[in-house]
């Protein structure tokens, strides 16, 4: 679909998409739409299908239905990596790292999805997680869960994306660098304008970092709207186990 001179379309826009596992249908109809600049945290259960809507948006789920466009340009004949320079950032759940690779090189990986042709290694990366600049030669399967994160992060952001996504960023990190992620991802949206799609199951973070929540429920759109209504009542009804 060409885009018209003049026209807005936001940035992110899915509308009805379906995917599945085999027989089992993990999407349901799901629709939504995120503007340049906006934050939108995802939320459920564990099971409901955030991870498959992460990985519909990146091409790698079969049988998909429904469109998915980027700047209002539909992305479903993309493979992964076009998306990618289109313009999309990823950071999976299990951070999908390198293991035998060094950090420099997964940062590397990062500057070779990005559409401005740039393949250094832009230093603000180390202003946001200065632990990489220090562990540059070191393996990427020697860092601890947390290094691997601030890693994937970091590799994610070198693609010069229009919208970053991410799965549950700080599931099984230390404390401390979950404070860290959290604050990077606060000020990359609203110092740097960047747009943020996020898995998250921590609430609070979602209340406090986001401009717009979506709840999923057995694959399906529950509830969604600006985060003042991420009431309490919601999520004891479609988080609370």
């Amino acid at each position: 679909m060409p885009t018209l001179e003049g026209e807005e379309f936001p940035v992110l826009e899915l509308k009805n998409v379906s995917a599945s596992y085999g027989n089992s249908r993990a999407l349901k109809e799901v629709s939504l739409r995120v503007e340049t600049g906006d934050f939108i945290s995802v939320l459920g259960r564990n099971g409901v299908g955030k991870t498959t809507l992460m990985r519909a948006i990146m091409g790698l789920m079969d049988g998909l239905t429904g469109s998915i466009t980027l700047d209002g340009i539909e992305i479903n004949d993309k493979r992964t990596d076009q998306r990618a320079i289109a313009g999309i950032g990823y950071v999976p759940q299990g951070r999908g790292i390198l293991p035998g690779f060094t950090v420099r090189e997964n940062l590397k990986l990062g500057t070779f999805a990005s559409n401005d042709g740039n393949t250094e290694i832009n230093e603000w990366v180390f202003e946001l997680f200065p632990i990489l600049k220090e562990f540059l030669d070191r393996l990427g399967g020697n860092l601890s869960g947390g290094q691997q994160q601030q890693l994937a992060i970091g590799r994610a952001l070198l693609t010069n994306p229009k919208v970053i996504l991410l799965d549950e960023p700080t599931e099984g990190i230390q404390p401390n660098i979950v404070e860290q992620i959290e604050q990077v991802l606060i000020d990359l949206n609203k110092k740097q304008g960047m747009t943020v799609v996020l898995v998250e199951q921590n609430v609070e973070f979602a209340r406090r970092a986001s401009q717009h929540f979506v709840v999923l429920d057995r694959g399906a759109v529950a509830a969604n709207g600006t985060v003042d209504k991420l009431t309490e009542e919601l999520v004891h009804q479609h988080m609370a186990v």
